[in-house]
């Protein structure tokens, strides 16, 4: 449990195979709505065409047949 405290991780086994992890819990920070728009509000606008674009240039989306 120290080792927790201070960060680390560890994979749980049964008989060698790895079965879970245990990780330290990240401790959320609220950050209210306005404070976040705020620090948008100077962001560069993003073009939802070109971004598609950029996207099919290196995502293959076509879903291969299961079965």
């Amino acid at each position: 449990m120290r080792a927790l405290d201070n960060g680390e991780s560890f994979v749980v086994t049964r008989n060698g195979v790895p079965v879970g992890e245990l990780h330290p819990i990240r401790h959320q920070r609220f950050v209210a709505s306005g404070v976040v728009a705020a620090m948008f509000a100077a962001a560069p606008r993003i073009d939802f065409q070109d971004l598609r674009t950029d996207l099919d240039a290196v995502v293959d989306q076509s879903a291969p047949p299961h079965g």
